[in-house]
Parts: structure tokens; sequence; C-alpha cells
């Protein structure tokens, strides 16, 4: 089983190079934001097939389209040439499922924070965004026990052996508040 360790987080390395770690724990593997668009996962489908799971089931886009009315698509499969649903003004009521791993949009890598704040952009200009993207299932669980989240920041971590803080992850890190009734 391979571990992320802070270094992978704060070091680009060419595609395919691990980052070094104990003697016994053997190589490091380089989380997903680190590698370059070409490299993650879910740009390189599924290693058995090679397909590339990116649609959403029809009866799915039917049940949320009869909730919200969507009159736009700012991620369209096939993208239409030229196309680019980053810079281009929505619809009224959107329906984004944003690539789920990193893009080089505009000469600079981007991933799922460029698609939110598309997303917070538009909903200011008045209108609904329903952006999906996959999560890990606790955070559903938490939130639907009814859990406040606050948004600590980039916590700069003590270190077990000094007590000095460390750089940080440069991931901002969320506390799940869940209150007595």
């Amino acid at each position: 089983m391979f571990r992320v360790g802070v270094q992978a987080f704060l070091t680009y390395r060419a595609p395919g190079a691990a980052v070094a770690s104990s003697e016994d724990d053997g190589p490091v593997k380089r989380h997903q934001s680190q590698l370059p668009p070409s490299e993650n996962k879910f740009h390189r489908g599924d290693p058995k097939t090679g397909k590339h799971f990116w649609l959403t089931p029809p009866e799915l886009y039917a049940k949320l389209k009869a909730e919200f009315a969507f009159d736009f698509d700012p991620c369209p499969f096939p993208l239409p040439e030229g196309f680019d649903g980053l810079t281009t003004d929505w619809g009224g009521s959107s329906y984004v499922t944003p690539p789920f791993g990193s893009i080089v949009h505009q000469g600079k890598k981007k991933g799922p924070t460029a698609w939110a704040r598309k997303a917070i952009e538009e909903h200011r200009k008045g209108k609904r965004v329903v952006l999906v993207y996959p999560i890990d299932k606790w955070v559903l669980m938490l939130l639907a026990a009814g859990a406040k989240v606050r948004n600590l920041g980039d916590v700069k971590w003590c270190a077990t052996e000094d007590g000095k803080p460390g750089p940080g992850t440069g991931r901002h890190i969320a506390a799940f508040i869940l209150e007595p009734k």
C-alpha cells in the first residue's frame, strides 16, 4: 500500500517518478493533484477497458432536468470546436459535470476549484447552477446528519518531533461540527 507524504504534495515530479520515503516503506505515490492532466487517473480511463465513464446516466439526468429545467451545459460531450465552459456565459439553469481531475486551460493546470469559482460567478448573476462532482461518502454522511462546515484555511500542522508548524498541505481544511440537539 502506498502512502502520500507531505513532500508528495509539495514537490512536482516528472510522470511516473516516486518520492523517496523511509527505507522500509518503499516509494511514496504522488497524489493526483500533483500529476499533469495527461497522467491523471480520470483522463487515462479504466485500466482494464480503457473506457472513460464520464457521461451522466440518462435516467439521472432526466430526473435532475425535470426538477431544475436545465437550459445549458458548460461541459458538453462531445465538446464543440472552440467551446470553453470556463469563459463563456452560462444559461439560466446549468447542469455542470466538470472533468473529474485536472485540465490545461489557457496554459495553466486547472481542476474542480476553477469550475467552482465559475459556478459561483454565474450564481452571483442570478443563475441556477447544479454542479455534480464526486466527493467522499463520509462528507455526505456528516452533512446529512446536520453538520455545519467551517473552513479552517490551510492549516500549518505542528510536527510531533518539535511542535513547530510545517508548510501546510496547500489545501484548505474543513471542520465538520455536529452539535447536540
